[in-house]
């Protein structure tokens, strides 16, 4: 959704994403409470000759579910932190492949936020699962606090 990627805490955190812009992580959101994040793996990503480090799929993992539950949350002017991700591996993610990230919101409470996401290839390959749990709080705090909202 145009609107939401162009959301001042979207936009805020697109800036100040120097981890993600770093690990080549790119991401559209496809509803409120649903998101879509890519990375191919270079070598930069890997610990063995072929094979993607965990901490690279982790790091996938937790920008994509992140930003599921951000999408939800951006309407009350708040940001998210995760709190719990239990991640299981698949299969491993190899020099070359494209990682496709997804992530939908199974519950959204008062403040905490339950999110589940999965990691394909390109060739729709299931690379790893998880879910997470997030927290919501006034994006204020998180030192967002001169957006025009």
């Amino acid at each position: 959704m145009k609107d939401l990627l162009n959301h001042p805490i979207v936009l805020g955190y697109k800036e100040a994403n120097n981890f993600g812009r770093e690990l080549g992580m790119e991401f559209r959101i496809v509803s409120h409470g649903e998101v879509e994040y890519k990375m191919t793996i270079t070598e930069k990503h890997l610990a063995t000759p072929i094979a993607a480090h965990g901490g690279s799929i982790s790091a996938l993992m937790d920008a994509t579910m992140g930003v599921c539950a951000l999408s939800e949350v951006i309407r009350e002017n708040k940001v998210v932190s995760t709190l719990e991700m239990k991640l299981s591996f698949i299969s491993p993610g190899l020099l070359g492949d494209t990682m496709i990230a997804t992530a939908k919101i199974i519950k959204n409470g008062k403040r905490i936020l339950f999110v589940e996401g999965n990691i394909r290839n390109q060739e729709n390959k299931l690379i790893a699962t998880a879910s997470g749990t997030f927290n919501a709080y006034p994006a204020s705090k998180a030192g967002f606090k001169d957006l025009k909202i």
